[in-house]
């Protein structure tokens, strides 16, 4: 079950100009965005701990998409 729901993705087809979005379309970017969001999440995470905090903060987010990014 995923934790996003259909209709503010399809919000974001239609600010970038979709004018129908089907639902397996939706779906499929769902998909994607919580696969890298839980990647992302993940090592963020593993920074904090590294850095002895239990609190994740804003700046693990922004080095864990660098290093998600680099590990493509």
């Amino acid at each position: 079950m995923s934790e996003l729901t259909l209709q503010p993705i399809r919000r974001l087809f239609f600010r970038a100009g979709a004018k129908r979005v089907s639902d397996k379309a939706a779906e499929a970017l769902i998909g994607k965005m919580e696969e890298r969001a839980l990647r992302i999440a993940e090592e963020a995470w593993n920074l904090a701990r590294h850095a002895g905090r239990s609190t994740v903060m804003k700046q693990d987010i922004r080095m864990a998409e660098k290093l998600v990014k680099e590990k493509k």
